[in-house]
């Protein structure tokens, strides 16, 4: 019974602090309808946000927003998993051994900062204008903060742990899965929250350029006919979807980390 009333208590809290947490946007929305209609900007430099709201409704039901909301998350998702999987694996390896450390260490030191679009001529050039292009520029970016965050991660385990579980006779494999990755875990979940973000930039600035179906290719067809209404509407989905994958990508850190004492310290508050 007590904890039923504890969450009574909890559910208004929660409902509050949501609706705290979405004034800013609700007045950043109000403030550009007032200033769109006070006549200080064109409406092709500046539509309103209901005329915005009525493309997207009208692109919704044409079934347009939603084939390109579909094809932009599909190259996105594609991309970001092939970096977690491989940047994981890359990660582990260069955290534990000494030659991928030396082969990988300069490759990823020098990629990182680098601003990797600048290989999408090349990468058109080698793939075409398809959607493993996309999908392997996605890879390219979001591939080093799930490196460096799985290194990290590793290198911050405790010794003593390794010390005992080697005492205990658990060979490589088992400490690896058994106590680096698990213990890695939150910083890993860091670099894949900073990943998809990128996966999500990086597709849509890549069907700008390269045209086509998606959110991007859409934005870019809309400024090539005038249409600034299209164009503010895909800045309002990107917005959308970027905020949807960023929430969802917090609830399974917290589900994943329900264990752990980020996730308990959360809970007591």
């Amino acid at each position: 019974m007590a904890r039923m009333r504890n969450t009574g208590r909890r559910l208004p809290v929660k409902l509050a602090w949501g609706a705290a947490r979405l004034a800013p946007i609700a007045a950043l929305i109000i403030a550009w309808e007032i200033f769109a209609r006070g006549g200080a900007v064109t409406p092709f430099m500046l539509p309103a946000f209901s005329a915005v709201a009525e493309r997207i409704f009208d692109d919704a039901l044409g079934g347009e927003l939603f084939i390109n909301i579909a094809v932009t998350l599909y190259r996105a998702l594609m991309g970001f998993g092939i970096a977690a999987v491989g940047g994981v694996v890359l990660g582990a390896a260069m955290a534990r051994n000494p030659l991928a450390r030396w082969f990988f260490d300069p490759i990823i030191s020098v990629g990182f900062p680098m601003p990797k679009i600048a290989f999408l001529p090349v990468i058109i050039l080698w793939l075409g204008l398809y959607d493993v292009s996309k999908v392997t520029m996605v890879v390219l970016d979001a591939i080093f903060p799930v490196v460096t965050a799985t290194i990290v991660g590793i290198a911050g385990v405790e010794k003593e742990l390794l010390w005992s579980a080697r005492n205990m006779g658990a060979k490589s494999r088992e400490i690896l899965w058994q106590i680096l990755l698990p213990a890695a875990l939150p910083q890993v979940l860091t670099g894949l929250q900073v990943a998809l973000p990128i996966a999500l930039i990086v597709v849509v600035v890549t069907e700008m350029q390269m045209g086509g179906y998606g959110l991007g290719g859409a934005m870019m067809q809309a400024s090539r006919f005038a249409n600034s209404r299209g164009v503010f509407a895909g800045i309002v989905e990107i917005a959308v979807i970027g905020y949807a994958l960023v929430a969802a990508m917090a609830w399974l850190r917290r589900w994943l980390l329900r264990w752990h004492q980020e996730a308990q310290a959360g809970a007591g508050m």
